[in-house]
């Protein structure tokens, strides 16, 4: 990378040829947009931006094929995939143990307590808990190389508290997540168009810290990833291509970084041992990522009135679809050789209830007992106050292994068909069911709008997810007048309902959060026109964080 033509200006990031920086100018900043890194994002992007184009144009291809009545299913094209023996790379030693993982998003003070949590691993998220505002993304890349190089410390005026690492214990393992395939990075121009967001995320990070994570964390692998949001095996093979080249341009052995696909739509569960095999290298297993598929679940089927959904709350792991996605990724993982990684608990601690603290505990008891006698590895928390619960859940399943991948073989799960795994939820609609999913989508993209894209609300740590799913159903729900059969009053959802239901809970979140003051100084309403604009649009939008996107570009 040495010898790069750039240009710099006072106040100006140094730029190579091609690359123009829209941001704001920052010294911190600065040092991660250097132009040798800028250099490297941008070779990145210039040889993959046609294969991102082509498979963004099969996604909207599939996607009109569910339109008009196509289901999901599994690629007789890849057969020989799915039934020949083969084995992904054995899991680098420093991160077997997975049995607890924190997320969040890049944040400093998020960071150093997720790291000091007592989790295996923290993922550290570009993605769905993060509002990627310019400021987030850049001191995420601060915040990320402060932490590799064990430095990250964090001064909280308003409390009179330093936060540093605690290394005297054991500090969890860093994964990062970039963002997915479809977002653009708007303040990164290069030859004349937005870059790729997960090349941006990936390749500033990657170029940083490799030689510094491979030392202080890695046990010589690494940098280790998650990959969100794929729809199919030819995106996992981009991502693999990205990862080679990475390697070579550093000198370091294929096979190096290692990564996690997030399973969390709803035709990629069916393309889980593809996805490994175009990973079979670089993969860390897979995880259940299970908001983000109910999401998909609904948006596959946008077109088939025959399967709405029910209430969302009712749209749990006892589910037989969601049941049988989480079985069969257990034994595609564990027959691959890496591991299977279990949902999220979202909970959040209630510091002025004790008995519905304990009573939300123990519902994360039952849901990680559920996931560790399936047989998965290890799972996630939103808190670290559900660590040492969960740690006990799986330690005193698993004992002192360090993962299930060859005890739990889940070769039942083998009979698992196309229609296990589409079969239409069962449950109710209700009143209560619109007004949650109105005034928990308009609060998270009121948050998400202001700079903040993971957000406490009613005792829950949402991100993205939650408000898609709220979205997604609430236009399906509108579009086919679907009839609020729980509240047995024969009620059906249309505009002048849902207009109502909008002005009431807007009056509520007034009052929750403390009158109109904190409603005025907030991005409420703006959130509201966003969120109505989307439940009522004629064609649903792919993605709501795509939309309101422009509301964060400066």
């Amino acid at each position: 990378m040495a010898g790069v033509e750039a240009f710099t200006v006072e106040g100006r990031y140094e730029s190579p040829h091609g690359v123009d920086v829209r941001g704001r100018y920052d010294p911190q900043f600065a040092t991660v947009l250097t132009a040798d890194a800028l250099q490297f994002v941008a070779d990145l992007q210039r040889e993959f931006r046609g294969h991102i184009h082509y498979a963004m144009d099969c996604r909207a291809k599939a996607k009109s094929r569910y339109a008009a009545g196509a289901t999901p299913g599994f690629d007789p094209a890849t057969k020989h995939v799915r039934d020949s023996e083969w084995l992904c790379a054995p899991p680098p030693p420093a991160v077997a143990d997975r049995r607890v993982e924190i997320t969040g998003p890049v944040e400093r003070k998020m960071i150093i307590n997720a790291l000091n949590s007592g989790a295996k691993v923290f993922m550290a998220d570009f993605e769905d808990a993060l509002s990627p505002t310019w400021e987030n993304l850049m001191r995420g890349q601060v915040n990320l190389r402060d932490a590799v190089n064990g430095n990250i410390t964090y001064e909280d005026k308003a409390r009179n508290s330093v936060y540093k690492l605690n290394h005297h214990q054991n500090l969890a393992k860093l994964f990062v997540r970039p963002r997915g395939w479809h977002l653009p990075e708007a303040h990164i121009l290069i030859d004349g168009q937005p870059a790729a967001g997960c090349l941006v995320d990936f390749g500033l990070y990657f170029f940083h810290n490799w030689a510094m994570f491979r030392k202080n964390q890695g046990g010589g692998f690494g940098p280790f990833f998650y990959l969100p949001k794929m729809e199919h095996s030819r995106e996992a093979g981009i991502w693999k291509r990205v990862f080679e080249k990475a390697e070579r341009e550093v000198g370091i052995e294929r096979g190096s970084i290692r990564a996690t696909a997030l399973i969390e739509t709803l035709p990629a569960v069916f393309q889980m041992d593809e996805i490994l095999y175009e990973l079979r290298d670089h993969s860390a297993g897979l995880n259940c990522g299970r908001w983000d598929y109910i999401f998909s679940y609904i948006k596959t089927f946008q077109a088939h009135p025959d399967r709405l959904l029910p209430d969302r709350v009712q749209v749990g792991m006892n589910q037989h679809f969601m049941r049988s996605y989480s079985d069969l990724l257990i034994r595609t993982c564990h027959r691959r050789g890496v591991h299977a990684m279990g949902g999220m608990a979202a909970q959040i601690p209630i510091r002025d209830d004790a008995e519905a603290n304990e009573a939300a505990l123990e519902l994360v008891r039952k849901d990680k007992l559920r996931e560790v006698k399936a047989g998965h590895d290890g799972t996630w928390a939103a808190h670290p106050g559900l660590i040492p619960a969960i740690t006990e859940v799986f330690t005193a399943s698993m004992g002192t292994k360090a993962n299930q991948i060859g005890s739990a073989k889940r070769e039942d799960a083998d009979r698992l068909t196309e229609q296990d795994l589409l079969q239409i939820p069962r449950g109710t609609r209700s009143i209560d069911g619109l007004r949650l999913n109105t005034r928990v989508g308009i609060q998270y993209l009121a948050a998400w709008l202001a700079g903040t894209g993971s957000v406490p609300l009613y005792n829950l740590m949402e991100d993205a997810a939650t408000a898609e799913i709220s979205r997604v159903q609430i236009w399906q729900w509108l579009k086919y007048g679907a009839e609020l059969d729980g509240d047995g009053l024969g009620v059906r959802v249309s505009r002048r309902l849902f207009g109502r239901v909008v002005e009431e809970e807007m009056a509520r979140i007034e009052r929750e959060i403390g009158g109109k003051e904190r409603f005025n100084r907030g991005m409420y309403r703006e959130a509201c026109k966003i969120f109505i604009k989307q439940c009522t649009a004629e064609a649903l939008d792919d993605f709501l964080t795509l939309d309101a996107y422009n509301h964060i570009v400066v």
